[in-house]
C-alpha cells in the first residue's frame, strides 16, 4: 500500500505542472505536442498495472516444479491461499486438507487444486456440504471429491441429524431470525 500511495503522489505533481491536453490550433495538433503529451500522462498510467493485475502466477497454471525453490514457493502459496480464503470454514477445511495432501500431490493434483482454490467461497461452501449439487466439471476434480468425502464423514460422524440441513437445502442459522419480532425479544438475546 505504501508502494502506491508513493506511486500516486510523486505523479500527482507531474500531472498539476502538465498541460491537461495538448493545444489545437486550428483543429491541427502537431506531431511534437502529441508526444510531449504522451511522455506525461503514460507513466502515470503504467504505474498502476502493477497494483491492477489479476493474475499472480498460480492462477495461471503455469508453474515449475523442477526446481526445489520454485517448488517450495508455490507450495506455500497454495497453503496460504488454502487457509486465508476469508471464510472461517472453509479456511480450516480447506486449509487442514492441503497442509497434510500437498506433499503428495502430483504436477496433476496441483493443477485440480488450483482450480478448487479458484472457486468461489459460498458456492464451494454449498458443494462441499450437500446443500447443492456441483456442477459436473467440479464433481469430477479428484481434490474436491477427497475434500468433501472428508467433509460428509465428519459431517456424519461428528453432527448430530437434527443440527444437520437436510441434503438439497440450505442450512437455517441456528438462532431465532425466522421469528423475528413474533416469540423473540426486541434487543439481545434475553
Amino acid at each position: 500500500m505504501a508502494t502506491f500511495r508513493r506511486s500516486v503522489l510523486s505523479n500527482i505533481s507531474r500531472l498539476i505542472n502538465s498541460a491537461t491536453a495538448p493545444q489545437r490550433l486550428n483543429g491541427i495538433v502537431s506531431s511534437n505536442q502529441i508526444v510531449q503529451y504522451h511522455s506525461v500522462h503514460r507513466p502515470f498510467v503504467n504505474s498502476f498495472s502493477r497494483f491492477c493485475s489479476s493474475n499472480t502466477g498460480v492462477e495461471s497454471l503455469d508453474f515449475d516444479l523442477s526446481n526445489e525453490e520454485s517448488k517450495r514457493r508455490l507450495v506455500n502459496r497454495l497453503v496460504y491461499r488454502s487457509k486465508q480464503r476469508g471464510f472461517l470454514e472453509l479456511d480450516l477445511v480447506l486449509g487442514s486438507w492441503v497442509e497434510n495432501h500437498i506433499g503428495s500431490l502430483d504436477e496433476n493434483g496441483i493443477r485440480a487444486l488450483v482450480d478448487v482454490l479458484n472457486l468461489e467461497n459460498p458456492d464451494l461452501w454449498k458443494w462441499l456440504t450437500g446443500q447443492e449439487q456441483p456442477p459436473e466439471p467440479i464433481n469430477t476434480n479428484p481434490v474436491f471429491t477427497e475434500v468433501r468425502s472428508k467433509v460428509m464423514y465428519n459431517l456424519d460422524n461428528y453432527a448430530s441429524q437434527q443440527t444437520r440441513a437436510t441434503p438439497g437445502q440450505p442450512w437455517v442459522r441456528g438462532w431465532d431470525d425466522f421469528k423475528k419480532g413474533r416469540d423473540s425479544p426486541i434487543v439481545g438475546n434475553q
